[in-house]
């Protein structure tokens, strides 16, 4: 069996995107797989294992970070924001969950965001995906974009250095909400700003003496959470439709590396803080990833990663995961 026909030998979540990325199949094709995510596999199981208020938790009073995991995972799975399922799903969160951290923002909406820009990124990237106003919190985080184009969560406590960690989740999250509201010349310099950053430290060094930053950013995770690596890195410039140059090689060099005989690339560093099954211990969405065997979610963004870095041949379209 193909590494292709792997992928299309899979959930729906898995299959509409490498059919729409790797295989070129027609658009009406690609939207009713697309269509299955909410009625099929994964994403309906995800969907199903909310509770009477529609969020996800165990009756603890804790209930918006694994809903927020889950909205991830659901962005992550492609599942249609239009759709009913989408639909009723975005609006009990929206109308039930509230922040349970301590300080002034405890009882606030969670589509209000929160202090740190980590987290604001990431509900940025939510919000904006599932059609939710986060303007607010978008002009929060233009606000806190640092001198060298990163972000830092340590900001508030006297950081002056971006971080990949705090950068990669608000330029998703911005980048996500520039395709649903549309571009602003505000919005679109800081992505290119922050795109900078992470191409002037050619993905994985420090710009200081280009040692290694972190070992961890040459493991691939999935779900990524808030962690930085560079395959999280690469794909982002992929979808914001950023040109490959020389400064991505070191690290498309070190995707091609991880490929078995096969193409398929392993499971790395899981964060298990970041599955939703990890914070609420009876709910349970296994996709069957395993660490150090191979993965499908590491391996349908290596390769459309690879396309892009112009390892194979094809149009390749301007839209990031659940983007048609």
């Amino acid at each position: 069996m193909s590494v292709i026909d792997w992928l299309l030998d899979s959930d729906p979540a898995i299959r509409w995107q490498a059919m729409r990325d790797l295989t070129d199949a027609p658009a009406d094709e690609v939207a009713a797989e697309r269509a299955r995510v909410a009625t099929e596999g994964w994403g309906a199981r995800l969907l199903a294992l909310r509770q009477e208020d529609g969020l996800w938790h165990t009756g603890t009073s804790d209930s918006e970070w694994p809903s927020l995991l889950a909205l991830l995972m659901l962005r992550d799975m492609g599942l249609d924001a239009s759709s009913e399922e989408a639909r009723n799903a975005i609006a009990l969160v929206r109308d039930n969950a509230t922040w349970h951290s301590r300080g002034p923002w405890h009882g606030t909406p969670v589509f209000a965001g929160e202090v740190e820009p980590c987290i604001n990124g990431r509900v940025v990237a939510v919000g904006s995906y599932f059609g939710q106003d986060v303007t607010g919190i978008v002009q929060r985080l233009l606000g806190e974009q640092m001198a060298d184009g990163g972000w830092n969560c340590e900001q508030e406590n006297g950081s002056t250095r971006g971080s990949f960690h705090t950068t990669i989740n608000v330029l998703e999250g911005l980048l996500e909400h520039e395709r649903t509201t549309g571009a602003s010349a505000e919005v679109t310099a800081a992505l290119q700003r922050g795109q900078e950053y992470l191409l002037e430290r050619r993905m994985l060094r420090r710009l200081s003496n280009g040692e290694l930053i972190d070992t961890a950013f040459t493991l691939f995770s999935f779900p990524t959470g808030w962690h930085y690596d560079a395959l999280r890195g690469l794909d982002y410039l992929r979808a914001a439709g950023a040109t490959p140059d020389a400064r991505v090689a070191e690290a498309i060099d070190l995707v091609r590396a991880k490929r078995d005989a096969e193409g398929r690339l392993p499971l790395e560093n899981p964060h298990e803080s970041e599955m939703v099954d990890a914070r609420v211990r009876d709910l349970e969405l296994d996709m069957d990833e395993r660490e150090g065997r191979p993965s499908r979610w590491n391996t349908l963004r290596a390769l459309r990663v690879l396309r892009w870095a112009g390892s194979g041949a094809g149009p390749w379209p301007r839209g990031g995961i659940g983007r048609p």
